[in-house]
């Protein structure tokens, strides 16, 4: 009995052990089979799209990105639309699609994402946003001066700063964020507003000959004051020529010129007389020629001049001249400043006689006229009168310390 038993133990004991090895075997066995167990179905994973901005999204900014994303499926394509407009855009390698323009203001776009899920299965998705729709838009344009635009790709003077003029008023901070300045050689420089609309830039010192000056305004999509924004982006580069400084001197009744640090001129000149009256209007008429360092503004061939001009219009009054197409005059004060041919003036290099202007001989004015550049320094020493910031570009007249922000 008791040999008995312990096989029948032995004998469960193997059937045992068989129906594990079993388990085992019916993983591997064929369809068919008494071993074969069906493999679990294959499970759909929910496809997950993310669309920025999203659906319904008012007062987006035109230049955020769009982006299309899916999770648990595959981007098949993308096509944004506004009305006929379509939007450019590429797939990156993480399988998001980026847009790549920019979009644009007051628009309403419309996103279809074509999609495919981890089973395969096709689907469309469709979203819709809006864009901002500014109250008023700030067109930006560049100047060598008030009464000349600058002309990208063009040469001016040393002492020319970088002129940004917006066409409405705006935030002075938030103007100056969108501006980028760069310079080769690189050099460190500082805002100055003339008013809301127009702000000036300057380094320390006068730029060094061949400066090359970028400047850009990435205005588009940027609010620039409560209810303005950047009609769009602008850029503009020149660069400076040869250092030209023209120093000219009340007392020696001269003017030097030097390039890039060296004497190739000196011509007689006669400077304002000195003195002020009163204008017709009652407005003050100072006869100095303003001191302090100017800026060549414009060249004109001939120009005509009168004392009716500025305020002197009685042919009684000793200091009455009439109308006169006077030659080679090179501009340095929006007030009517000029380095100009003087032939009645005798007292060249002996006396400051003019009602202002510089006056030069016939040749040296000729010269001025054909070798200054617009930008160009004309600096005048020992003047009681002190040229303003605004007359003109008077930026030099004020210290670096004290320029500006």
């Amino acid at each position: 009995m008791i040999q008995r038993r312990k096989m029948i133990i032995g004998a469960l004991g193997m059937a045992a052990a068989a129906a594990a090895a079993g388990c085992s075997a019916r993983r591997t066995a064929s369809p068919g089979t008494s071993g074969w167990i069906e493999p679990a179905a294959k499970t759909e994973q929910p496809l997950r799209l993310s669309v920025t901005p999203a659906s319904g999204a008012t007062g987006v900014s035109p230049v955020k990105p769009i982006v299309v994303t899916a999770e648990n499926g595959t981007l098949q394509s993308v096509v944004v639309t506004a009305g006929k407009a379509k939007v450019s855009g590429s797939m990156r390698a993480d399988g998001t699609w980026r847009s790549t323009d920019d979009l644009a203001y007051a628009k309403t776009y419309k996103v279809v994402a074509t999609t495919t899920d981890s089973l395969g299965a096709k689907s469309e998705h469709t979203s819709t946003f809006s864009t901002l729709k500014p109250s008023s838009l700030a067109k930006v344009t560049f100047q060598a001066n008030a009464m000349n635009s600058l002309k990208t790709g063009h040469t001016y003077g040393a002492g020319q700063p970088v002129i940004i003029a917006f066409s409405r008023a705006v935030n002075k901070a938030a103007a100056e964020k969108a501006i980028e300045i760069t310079t080769t050689p690189a050099v460190k420089g500082k805002f100055y507003w003339a008013n809301d609309r127009t702000v000036h830039w300057r380094p320390a010192k006068y730029w060094t000959g061949g400066t090359k000056i970028k400047v850009s305004v990435n205005a588009f999509g940027a609010k620039l004051g409560k209810q303005v924004y950047g009609e769009k982006n602008a850029s503009a580069h020149f660069q400076i020529g040869r250092q030209l400084i023209a120093i000219s001197d009340y007392r020696k009744h001269l003017t030097k010129v030097y390039i890039n640090g060296k004497l190739v001129r000196t011509m007689k000149t006669s400077l304002g007389k000195g003195g002020s009256v009163t204008g017709e209007n009652g407005e003050n008429i100072s006869y100095w020629t303003t001191g302090g360092p100017h800026v060549v503004l414009s060249k004109e061939r001939v120009h005509s001049m009168s004392s009716e001009s500025y305020g002197i219009t009685d042919p009684k009054d000793p200091n009455y001249y009439g109308a006169e197409d006077i030659e080679y005059c090179t501009r340095i004060t929006y007030s009517g400043e000029f380095l100009h041919a003087a032939p009645w003036n005798h007292s060249l290099g002996r006396a400051n006689l003019s009602h202002g202007c510089a006056n030069l001989s016939v040749a040296d004015a000729k010269w001025v006229y054909d070798n200054f550049l617009i930008g160009d320094v004309v600096d005048v020493r020992n003047s009681p009168r002190k040229l303003a910031i605004w007359n003109g570009l008077g930026d030099w007249t004020v210290s670096y310390a004290k320029y500006g922000r």
